[in-house]
């Protein structure tokens, strides 16, 4: 069973992550020929202020 985990930042829309659920399912099964109902996706999503980008809180780079 293959699992894809992702980590993104907080707020993105719910359509928005159904959408990255199937592309991600999609390219895991055709590209590792496994079946589409064996692939699980886990997204965990941050606040903005937990994530760093060069030095800095991603809530301050990204408001």
């Amino acid at each position: 069973m293959p699992i894809a985990q992702l980590y993104i930042l907080e707020g993105r829309t719910d359509e928005q992550k159904e959408n990255l659920i199937w592309e991600v399912s999609e390219a895991m099964s055709r590209t590792i020929d496994s079946p589409i109902e064996r692939v699980r996706v886990i997204i965990t999503e941050m606040p903005k202020n937990h994530f760093g980008i060069a030095g800095e809180p991603a809530s301050k780079v990204r408001p």
